[in-house]
């Protein structure tokens, strides 16, 4: 028989199909189950201790509901905060989402980036450690922004943010001292890669983005290599923790990344 077991992505919101999309280019066979906290949402704004209490809880209903095979943690939040207990508590793969200033530091020419993410995300301690151990010769500077994260979700309702908006969110980067150096801009919220043009747009000179979507598909093919997989996928499924008038909106932007069923837990 084939195996049928999908591969699981998990976030508070839709931010995460910016992590869904490179694993599906990389893997266009694997079943593909999405699912939103959007009982939980927003993570950003909460407390380490709410966030940790809740996250390995859930993912473990997700895991005896769904039996995937792995499990992606598609939130910076969540995986700063909580991915040490989920690994403990499921007996599967577990792959998080952390901010990707490795890579910035190695592509920085003027030694300034930007780390742009939750407010929770922007004072873990896990940040400082990936700061000293790869940007330790970099200016980095952090901005958190819970606005961003509710623009990214309104944009794939089909609702465009405001270029003023955008430019008010970086100017939080932007306006620190060496903030007109900055060359390149972590967006260590997987909802902001979703905005990436029009933040390209709205910045006041030109800058790189990085995120670590890419890097996370190559590891999410590294740890099924050898594994086997339905002759076809079949559709992506996406799962909602409470559903409102608004989930329906998303329904076409949930079908280009391939999630044409939509549930709730």
């Amino acid at each position: 028989m084939p195996d049928t077991r999908p591969i699981l992505f998990f976030d508070s919101g839709v931010g995460g199909l910016s992590v869904l999309a490179p694993t599906r280019a990389l893997l266009p066979q694997a079943p593909l189950v999405y699912v939103a906290d959007s009982a939980g949402f927003p993570y950003g704004t909460k407390t380490e201790a709410e966030i940790a209490g809740r996250v390995p809880a859930l993912l473990g209903r997700l895991a005896e509901r769904y039996d995937p095979r792995l499990i992606v943690i598609a939130c910076n939040t969540a995986s700063t905060i909580a991915l040490a207990e989920v690994r403990k508590a499921l007996d599967l793969p577990i792959v998080g989402t952390v901010p990707a200033i490795k890579p910035a530091a190695e592509l920085s020419r003027t030694r300034v980036i930007g780390v742009l993410g939750t407010d929770a995300t922007v004072r873990q301690p896990y940040v400082d450690d990936l700061a000293a151990r790869f940007a330790s010769d970099c200016t980095v500077l952090r901005h958190g922004s819970a606005e961003l994260v509710d623009l990214a979700e309104g944009a794939l309702r089909g609702s465009p943010p405001p270029a003023e908006r955008l430019r008010a969110v970086l100017a939080g980067l932007f306006d620190q001292p060496g903030g007109e150096r900055l060359d390149l801009i972590v967006n260590a919220c997987t909802h902001f890669p979703l905005l990436e043009a029009e933040l390209a747009a709205a910045a006041p000179h030109p800058v790189r983005f990085v995120d670590g979507g890419p890097g996370i598909a190559r590891r999410v093919a590294y740890l099924t290599q050898g594994q086997d997989w339905p002759e076809s996928p079949g559709p992506g499924r996406a799962v909602f923790t409470a559903r409102d008038s608004d989930t329906g909106r998303l329904a076409p932007a949930l079908a280009r990344f391939g999630l044409t069923e939509i549930d709730s837990l």
